[in-house]
């Protein structure tokens, strides 16, 4: 299937974007609303938005539902001075809200599963929300080791309006409601400041180092390598833990095996009878959902309202 691609203005275009069924937007948007970055995203119904830099200069997107039934497709108004850049942006969202996955093979598997055969059947077209740029998702989740969805929302607002720039559109008109910052670039985040932001110390540190690793090894988030060597070179960098290598891999590089077993959230939606499991025995409980753990996590934590998840 081919994105359309209708040019209204030089600077507004319409993309049409396929999804492969089952799809329901209406959860994946739920999903996001509570972990939108104040500024640079947000969530209205069924309306997406964000701001965006490419070719080096500003521009928004805005999706939704193409019409009044959410699975059949994803409309995109793109504002960018450049009318070029709507092909490489679908391509981008396409990857990001994970439309062509086939969920079939992963309901299949899990199907005959006791505790996902349930989750999947009532949310059968849920997808793995990935990330438009894999750096803004990765200090998204430093932001949110150890703190509620909330709490990290509130955080990566807050460095979004430090060390981000002001949207400016080349357009004249106002941009749309709740965005004002476009997420900065991993040199502008080098020196990330404890005070500015109000966050420890030692947290402030990672963020710097990981923007220092990514400036001096780009492809650090350029993915194209197994999932535990992925790991491995996330774990190895200053206060990267098992946790957030996972959920930068799950969702910033869209891989599909990626479990952060060490999430509290998951243990709470793995309890039994016999009460919760040890994070071991999670481990070993997610080995029969292979290769599609990251699937496993989303459902889990949407059993849980959503709120918990990074």
């Amino acid at each position: 299937m081919d994105t359309e691609l209708y040019v209204s203005t030089p600077a507004i275009s319409t993309l049409a974007l396929p999804v492969r069924h089952p799809f329901d937007w209406a959860e994946i948007a739920g999903f996001l609303a509570p972990r939108c970055i104040p500024g640079v995203e947000a969530v209205d119904g069924l309306v997406y938005r964000r701001t965006i830099l490419v070719e080096g200069r500003h521009g928004t997107i805005e999706l939704g539902p193409s019409d009044s039934r959410p699975v059949d497709g994803l409309a995109v108004r793109v504002r960018h001075p450049d009318p070029t850049v709507g092909v490489p942006i679908s391509t981008r969202l396409m990857r990001q809200f994970d439309l062509m996955t086939d969920i079939d093979a992963i309901a299949l598997q899990f199907g005959c599963d006791p505790l996902l055969a349930p989750l999947m059947a009532q949310r059968p077209g849920l997808r793995v929300p990935g990330a438009w740029d894999p750096f803004e998702l990765a200090i998204r989740a430093i932001l949110g080791q150890q703190v509620s969805v909330a709490a990290a929302t509130t955080l990566a607002g807050r460095l979004a309006q430090a060390y981000g720039e002001p949207l400016r559109l080349d357009d004249g008109l106002p941009p749309p409601p709740g965005l004002t910052q476009v997420f900065p670039p991993p040199p502008a985040l080098i020196a990330a400041d404890p005070g500015v932001l109000r966050i420890p110390t030692k947290r402030a540190e990672t963020i710097a180092a990981f923007a220092r690793a990514v400036v001096a090894t780009p492809a650090l988030l350029a993915g194209g390598v197994p999932l535990a060597e992925l790991v491995e070179r996330l774990d190895a960098l200053p206060g990267i833990g098992p946790w957030t290598a996972h959920y930068i891999a799950m969702r910033a590089l869209r891989e599909p095996d990626a479990f952060p077993s060490g999430d509290l959230g998951l243990r709470k939606a793995m309890a039994t009878a016999d009460g919760l499991p040890s994070f071991k025995e999670m481990d070993r409980r997610a080995e029969a959902w292979r290769p599609w753990r990251a699937y496993a996590a989303l459902h889990l934590w949407m059993s849980l309202g959503g709120g918990t998840g990074g």
